[in-house]
């Protein structure tokens, strides 16, 4: 009598989907017994306990976002150093090796905190970590039609159009 055992992608393959029926069975038994009342109040949008007011569309300093992708890159680089410390820390690997694991890991180290130190180098170089912002500097236009031209246009748009909105006293 042959007995017969799931290979491991088989093992492997029957979690996901009984991972995937758990997660299934639970949204809808949620979506059955939770009540659904929607009103004004829950559709809004929630930011940090704040009304939003205004166009969504506002001038937002972009970095944040590259201040925040530099802690990440750094967050998780720092990660694997704990990993490192605990393998290449093993004092029967070093001894094995008589010694030579321990200066392989250390030179590996100091390769791999030089690669970030560069990242680092690059993007102070680049100034994304000057919070100031630096002046704008305006191109010079080597167009034929003279700068008053435009000036006049922009004036005449924009005054034109604070005009039609002023509120009239009738």
């Amino acid at each position: 009598m042959a007995e017969t055992y799931a290979s491991d992608f088989g093992t492997i393959l029957l979690f996901l989907v009984g991972g995937a029926i758990f997660v299934v069975i639970g949204l809808l038994t949620a979506k059955m017994i939770r009540p659904n009342r929607p009103n004004a109040e829950k559709l809004t949008t929630y930011e940090s306990g704040e009304e939003p007011i205004g166009n969504s569309w506002v001038q937002f300093n972009p970095r944040f976002y590259v201040v925040a992708l530099i802690f990440i890159i750094f967050d998780v680089e720092l990660a694997f150093l704990f990993p490192w410390a605990t393998v290449f820390g093993r004092r029967d690997l070093i001894e094995a090796t008589d010694g030579m694991w321990g200066w392989f890991s250390l030179i590996e180290m100091f390769i791999f905190i030089g690669i970030l130190v560069l990242g680092l180098a690059y993007a102070w170089a680049k100034g994304h970590l000057d919070w100031i912002k630096p002046a704008p500097i305006i191109p010079k236009s080597r167009s034929k039609i003279p700068a008053e031209l435009y000036q006049r246009v922009n004036e005449r748009k924009y005054n034109s159009s604070k005009a039609d909105k002023a509120p009239t006293t009738d």
